[in-house]
């Protein structure tokens, strides 16, 4: 059975996991922005600034994980983002959009939804904290009274 020392160490790879996905997937949406753009539902205005604006909170919301003071704000900010850009994937599957030109098998467009949903697990197991949730028992100095 693994310690609460070592569980710490997995939940710190993961943030560092995790940030780093959530920041090079911000970057590539300034490098590959047609890719973002195509999956875009026709309804939504201004693709290119909501792909630009998905992009910087990628980025920030990776870097915040890495912080402690904004660690939990970034985990709650990631999961806003990862629930605001589904309709794109949606679209995407719905539609059986390719990606950056490429086709994609539709099995693999609807497979990608659920992984949403595991990327809002994983962020919000950074909202809770370093201990599961709980935050270590701290003691007050004693005082000479």
């Amino acid at each position: 059975m693994a310690t609460n020392g070592s569980d710490s160490r997995v939940k710190r790879v993961l943030k560092w996991v995790l940030a780093i996905a959530m920041i090079g997937a911000g970057i590539n949406h300034f490098v590959s922005p047609a890719s973002y753009i195509a999956m875009m539902p026709e309804e939504l205005p201004a693709h290119a600034e909501l792909v630009a604006l998905s992009g910087v909170a990628e980025i920030a919301g990776g870097l915040g994980l890495l912080i402690a003071r904004t660690q939990k704000l970034a985990a709650w900010g990631l999961i806003a983002l990862l629930v605001a850009v589904f309709p794109a994937n949606v679209n995407m599957a719905w539609n059986n959009l390719p990606l950056g030109g490429t086709p994609v098998p539709t099995w693999l467009l609807w497979a990608r939804l659920p992984l949403q949903a595991l990327l809002i697990a994983w962020a919000y197991w950074y909202t809770r904290g370093s201990f599961g949730g709980r935050e270590p028992h701290r003691t007050e100095p004693a005082t000479g009274t």
